[in-house]
């Protein structure tokens, strides 16, 4: 009885452990992390005192200036679009109880756009 104890505890710690380290490894494979939770950091505050009529200004200027082929976007001005779409999609989620999962799932997949991606659209 005890032997099945300590391999259910050794199991159980096993499982801990290779659950951290593929948390951590997914995170720290975004090599613009920092700089997106710089952008983060500058406009938190900015962009949830937008309304709808700024927030759709921007969001129309993004849309034209990535589908636009004679412009390419500099990193930080990329991010600059991605992340503040990213925090207003959150403060949604913040006003409106019921779509604050809709809206997480939103800013995660705007946070998580890369520029090299970006980039290979553009080509």
């Amino acid at each position: 009885m005890k032997k099945i104890v300590q391999i259910v505890f050794i199991c159980l710690l096993l499982l801990g452990t290779t659950t951290t380290m593929v948390a951590q490894t997914t995170t720290a494979s975004d090599p613009d992390l920092p700089l997106k939770e710089s952008i983060y950091k500058k406009y938190k505050k900015e962009v949830q005192a937008y309304d709808k009529k700024t927030f759709d200004a921007l969001f129309f200027e993004f849309f034209q200036k990535q589908s636009d082929s004679k412009l390419t976007l500099s990193k930080e001005e990329y991010y600059n679009y991605t992340i503040k779409i990213a925090i207003y999609s959150e403060k949604l989620g913040l006003l409106y109880k019921d779509q604050k999962e809709e809206s997480l799932k939103s800013k995660k997949e705007w946070f998580d756009k890369t520029y090299a991606d970006y980039l290979k659209s553009k080509h």
